[in-house]
């Protein structure tokens, strides 16, 4: 997968790591860009398209899909964060349905165009989606079905030629980063910069600055990692 020449979908895109996505495909030489934002955003290239899209509203998905000709490259960027220790269900409903039920709308809805461009999703779910981080109990939580459902639909497209890569980053410095005080913060154009080299690379699971680096090796090589490609396995003798 080379970014340049491509056609490359962002949500979140108005800020933080989804900002930075942006210019570094633009940086990469995309042929086009689709920036999802919630609100209206302005962009001097003119290879960005502005696209609105709360991906938590389907009519909004709707209309971003009809004016998206073709797509190589979607990334789920789009979420929120709260503290909360899950007495109040209600967060965890705002979270699941912006981190998860957005990500999996919006990736299930551009599907058509990424199987006819053999192209690639690549969601960010942060290191919580592996281990909670007990002040965003209800986040952590989120990004954990996030990375579940980005590892079954792996082995699910695999056969059209679809890649999907789970993106695992740690603390950035962002509005949402500096929310938790959680140091050091890792700059989003780093992390953005390590995000399309490790879709170029085509590796699965994407850690993207160094606290999550730290954390690769053992990931790549754990029993985890082994269990699920056992289970794709699996899956692909019985499909």
């Amino acid at each position: 997968m080379i970014t340049a020449g491509k056609a490359v979908l962002v949500t979140g895109a108005n800020r933080g790591i989804g900002k930075a996505l942006v210019d570094e495909a633009l940086r990469r030489g995309a042929r086009r860009v689709y920036a999802g934002t919630r609100q209206p955003l302005a962009h001097p290239d003119d290879r960005v398209t502005p696209v609105t899209l709360d991906v938590t509203d389907v009519t909004h998905i709707r209309a971003a899909v009809e004016r998206v000709d073709s797509l190589d490259v979607l990334i789920n960027n789009a979420g929120i964060a709260a503290v909360d220790d899950l007495t109040d269900t209600t967060v965890l409903d705002r979270m699941l349905a912006v981190n998860f039920y957005g990500a999996h709308h919006v990736t299930q809805a551009f599907l058509p165009l990424l199987t006819e461009s053999a192209g690639a999703i690549a969601t960010n779910m942060s290191l919580t989606a592996i281990a909670p981080y007990p002040l965003a109990a209800s986040y952590s939580i989120s990004k954990a079905a996030v990375l579940a459902m980005t590892q079954s639909l792996r082995a699910i497209l695999a056969s059209r030629g679809v890649r999907v890569h789970a993106i695992l980053t740690g603390p950035a410095d962002t509005d949402m980063g500096a929310r938790f005080d959680v140091l050091p913060r890792t700059p989003p154009e780093l992390v953005a910069r390590n995000i399309f080299e490790g879709i170029e690379d085509e590796v699965e699971d994407i850690f993207p600055d160094p606290m999550s680096q730290d954390m690769a090796d053992s990931w790549h090589n754990g029993s985890t990692k082994e269990l699920e490609r056992r289970l794709a396995e699996m899956y692909a003798e019985r499909v």
